[in-house]
């Protein structure tokens, strides 16, 4: 039977909601199976207005009960001065019966992120998620520099060893490149494949 692995993101300007599509095309590429969810949205639609946030994606809303049917989950992440988004938290604050149950423990856990700026925190933003891991005992699977294009110097793009990633520029008029977006497709095989000797 093939892993299945959620993805499950926020994505205010859309930078997270792209990547997750080709995170996604790499989960299936590896033989996995791969649904997308976003958490619930915390501002009203009148502030979300005001921040010229479009309007979001017609991926279902993920509910804790339905993270404990898969075998691995990536989260997708905006930046927040160098942390995880409110919206990301407050889903995982609300996971305390997986917790109790036990119910994620041995599953797979990994990270993508778009953040603002070069010193946005392409890496903290993955690590804010590191005690949300521990305390489910998921095991935390990284991109590592399994994807060589990590290394590349000729462009600027996001991608640390801890998963891929975006640069949005501070006002978010920059959306992932062909490269970055190559690198979420190769994350999302890596991630499967790990998760699949995990679950066998």
């Amino acid at each position: 039977m093939p892993a299945k692995i959620a993805i499950v993101y926020y994505s205010l300007y859309g930078h997270v909601a792209t990547m997750a599509k080709s995170v996604a095309k790499g989960v299936e590429a590896a033989g996995a199976t791969c649904d997308i969810y976003q958490v619930a949205e915390t501002l009203s639609d009148e502030i979300l207005g005001k921040m010229g946030a479009p309007p979001k994606q017609d991926h279902p809303i993920i509910t804790p009960d339905k993270m404990a049917e898969y075998d691995g989950v990536l989260f997708g992440l905006s930046g927040r001065f160098g942390a995880m988004p409110a919206q990301i938290k407050t889903f995982m604050d609300s996971c305390g019966g997986l917790w109790q149950k036990g119910a994620m423990t041995g599953k797979a856990a990994g990270t993508f992120t778009s953040v603002a700026t070069l010193g946005g925190g392409q890496e903290s933003v993955n690590m804010s998620c590191f005690s949300f891991f521990s305390h489910q005992g998921m095991c935390f699977v990284p991109l590592g520099y399994t994807d060589p294009q990590v290394f590349n110097l000729e462009e600027i793009h996001g991608a640390s060893p801890y998963g891929s990633g975006t640069f949005a520029n501070g006002d978010g008029s920059r959306m992932p490149s062909e490269l970055e977006l190559s690198i979420c497709e190769n994350h999302g095989k890596h991630f499967a494949t790990i998760t699949a000797k995990l679950a066998a």
